[in-house]
């Protein structure tokens, strides 16, 4: 297990330490990451094996689905089915603390998803989060970095406490601002529902998708 630092300004021995988890991401394996909102916990979301990984260091049942943390629209657009709304929705809130859950592109393992044909979207406001996404060339999952049911780590100690060894790489940048988890909107066809309030308010949404 290693804890490497990190910090905004991307110094040369943070992207150094980036490089490092995003190898390891690319090998297969597991690392913490932070975010805005809180810790996350990554696997390369093209390796099945890397995936159950996750889930089974989670503790998190497979019916679960898992969500995915991309570090642009083009990476949307990869991965899910860019419609109207889901673009507005991403022009006005990401990078941020929101999660958008629409339909999936044939390429996300149905495992990701609990054999869903949605998949949920986030762009993280977290310069190592992105950075990491960039240099391990591939989306990576966005599930909060603790055990099922065990609160969520708001800084790299809470998530070592429930993973340890498990996980060989955690990315350490200090507390998250926000604290609390992202919003999640689910957006299909003309239908619009908070799964989740987080950051982002219900108001604010339906502000942007009624202008």
């Amino acid at each position: 297990m290693q804890i490497l630092k990190c910090n905004d300004q991307l110094d040369q021995e943070t992207l150094k330490n980036i490089g490092i988890a995003a190898e390891a991401i690319k090998d297969g394996k597991l690392v913490v990451y932070p975010t805005e909102t809180v810790y996350g916990i990554a696997a390369d979301i093209f390796n099945q094996k890397a995936i159950k990984d996750l889930y089974l260091a989670k503790n998190r049942p497979f019916d679960m689905p898992l969500s995915v943390a991309v570090a642009d629209k083009e990476m949307v657009q990869n991965i899910a089915v860019m419609t109207k709304k889901v673009e507005k929705l991403i022009d006005a809130f990401l990078p941020g603390p929101l999660t958008i859950i629409t339909k999936k592109d044939s390429s996300v393992s149905d495992i990701i998803t609990s054999m869903s044909q949605k998949v949920g979207i986030r762009i993280p406001d977290n310069k190592v989060a992105l950075e990491l996404i960039r240099q391990a060339e591939r989306p990576i999952i966005a599930t909060s970095a603790n055990l099922h049911s065990h609160p969520d780590a708001v800084n790299v100690q809470d998530a070592v406490r429930d993973f340890g060894e498990t996980v060989p790489y955690y990315l350490d940048s200090g507390a998250c601002t926000l604290g609390k988890p992202s919003t999640i909107v689910w957006i299909m066809d003309d239908e619009v529902e908070i799964i989740r309030q987080g950051a982002i308010t219900k108001q604010q949404i339906e502000g942007v998708l009624n202008d």
